[in-house]
């Protein structure tokens, strides 16, 4: 029975991903009398899909019975690959956000300053503006700090070095011992917390986004109004939370990595 009267339904392709779905973890190998148990389908049709999707190398048969192959794998990365790895955390942000009710973000290092390179906000009255491509002194946000901190004792030099391109003067200003000791406080604990120190009213804790080899990659944080949200809801209510955030994100970026965008070439014609 078709499980969609819509004639733009392919019931073909519905029943063969109902195959696949069959393979879990305590079944990797299945019979054609048990793939066509477990999906209600009948052997004829069942031992059709798995014909087809033999030859396509996403199934392979031993003994009898079939399991799949590690080209299903292709599939499921098809998503990531078609995205960009901000795309990809984009729905991670949107959950922090249900979560604390604040705007959460991520920021990458350009220099001296922080880039905004994905951000879902809430309506709330701030001080500064941020949109995709902000840019902020990175020693005096709490995304900075995540970033800053990462960096070799050489890297932070040349880093500091050079001169911000965010047009901004932060509120407030550290000598490099002050700024040093932040730094290693951010990396023993590690998350950042920022008080209005780049302007009145801004407030937010930072947590890092790690590759696969463990190094800082990007920063995400949740950004609050210092007149709303006391610094100990921001620590001990939305930190754990963006934690878990991170981790996620970080795990994302890893797959990701893995499976680099492809450059597609479209098949030459066969005449």
């Amino acid at each position: 029975m078709r499980r969609d009267s819509t004639p733009e339904f392919i019931e073909a392709l519905a029943r063969g991903l109902d195959v696949l779905r069959c393979f879990e973890p305590g079944r990797p190998a299945m019979t054609l009398s048990e793939l066509a148990t477990a999906t209600g389908l009948a052997r004829p049709t069942v031992r059709r899909i798995l014909i087809t999707l033999e030859q396509l190398g996403y199934v392979r048969s031993s003994g009898g019975e079939f399991s799949l192959t590690p080209r299903v794998l292709d599939l499921g990365m098809a998503y990531i690959r078609s995205q960009s790895m901000w795309d990809l955390a984009v729905p991670h942000l949107r959950k922090l956000v249900e979560q604390t009710g604040e705007s959460c973000s991520i920021a990458q290092l350009d220099g001296s300053d922080i880039v905004y390179v994905a951000r879902v906000a809430v309506p709330k009255l701030v001080t500064l503006a941020v949109t995709i491509g902000t840019r902020f002194p990175a020693p005096v946000t709490s995304l900075g700090k995540i970033l800053l901190a990462s960096l070799s004792p050489t890297e932070l030099d040349r880093t500091l070095a050079e001169a911000s391109r965010s047009g901004i003067e932060p509120r407030c200003r550290r000598t490099r011992d002050e700024l040093d000791a932040v730094l290693s406080k951010v990396r023993a604990r590690g998350w950042a917390l920022t008080d209005e120190e780049l302007a009145p009213g801004i407030r937010s804790v930072a947590a890092p986004i790690r590759d696969g080899e463990g190094a800082v990659v990007a920063a995400v944080n949740v950004n609050a109004h210092a007149a709303e949200t006391p610094v100990e809801t921001l620590t001990e209510r939305h930190l754990p939370l963006l934690l878990g955030a991170a981790s996620s994100i970080s795990a994302d970026w890893e797959a990701w990595k893995a499976h680099p965008m492809e450059v597609l070439t479209p098949a030459r014609r066969q005449d």
